[in-house]
């Protein structure tokens, strides 16, 4: 696996491959890698010649007090996992590289961020969408691999390529899961063993949900009021960012369970802000 750290470099490799007709897929991180991300990348190496990964900590993506300057780097073992899994080049910018003195220039989706996670992030996903244009910039990629665990990133990239006519496939791939259910996250190394344990009320809640749509529950408000109660019955001591019923595409609150819905929520353990959500397909 060969490590890129310069912009003209990926560059340079991506156009030798595209002059030799041959099709390269992309998974962007930042790094701390799981099983989340090699699903990935094992998806790309499936269908593509040549895979590239990313690993940049991006600074644009982090609000003032949020944890950028903490945010786990596992340079090391990141390599040795996408050494493992046949990736082609690994892009490791330095955060100089990516927005040298001077840079000025933003990727701004008007409405999809105006939802869920940002609402309480200002600003994060402006600074996901800039970097993502860069790295397809960079990278090249026919085709580029998103987990749904941030379901709200994907629809928005999604959004950002079909806007600008960019000439990238938006895939996305189901969210991976610990063996009792907790999606895997980078952040979930912050977690101590007690919270660690805490944090399965995301995923009992949407369990718990899924049993009351099949129950027959439509109401989107009275769903949401049921998955906070029962939030708070578990784990007292968490903190509720957001429980929301949204349209899967406009990510709109509904009102009615029915169609393509989202249920999706946000939840602080101790200090560590959890994500998770569940797709729904409701015919009326």
């Amino acid at each position: 696996m060969r490590i890129v750290e310069t912009i003209g470099e990926m560059q340079a490799i991506a156009r030798q491959w595209r002059g030799e007709h041959l099709s390269i897929g992309f998974v962007p991180t930042m790094g701390a890698l799981h099983e989340g991300h090699l699903s990935l990348v094992r998806e790309a190496r499936r269908y593509h010649d040549r895979v590239v990964v990313s690993i940049f900590v991006n600074p644009l993506q982090f609000g003032p007090n949020e944890d950028f300057e903490r945010y786990p780097r596992t340079f090391e073992s990141d390599v040795k996992l996408l050494t493992a899994e046949g990736v082609d080049v690994l892009f490791y910018p330095q955060v100089k590289e990516m927005y040298p003195d001077g840079f000025q220039t933003h990727v701004v989706v008007q409405y999809l961020p105006q939802h869920l996670c940002g609402l309480s992030r200002p600003g994060h996903f402006q600074g996901v969408t800039t970097v993502v244009m860069k790295l397809f910039h960079c990278v090249m990629p026919h085709e580029a691999y998103f987990g749904k665990k941030d379901y709200q990133q994907y629809r928005i990239i999604e959004r950002m390529t079909w806007d600008l006519n960019l000439d990238v496939k938006i895939t996305p791939m189901p969210i991976v899961r610990e063996a009792d259910g907790l999606a895997m996250s980078s952040r979930n190394r912050y977690l101590s063993p007690e919270e660690r344990q805490k944090a399965l009320v995301l995923y009992r809640a949407l369990e718990q949900a899924t049993r009351w749509i099949e129950g027959g529950e439509r109401d989107a408000k009275r769903l949401v009021e049921q998955m906070k109660a029962f939030i708070h019955q578990e784990v007292p001591d968490a903190r509720i960012d957001y429980v929301a019923c949204v349209d899967a595409h406009t990510l709109d609150d509904v009102a009615t369970i029915q169609g393509h819905v989202l249920v999706a929520l946000a939840v602080f353990i101790g200090s560590t802000r959890l994500i998770d959500n569940k797709e729904f397909v409701i015919e009326a």
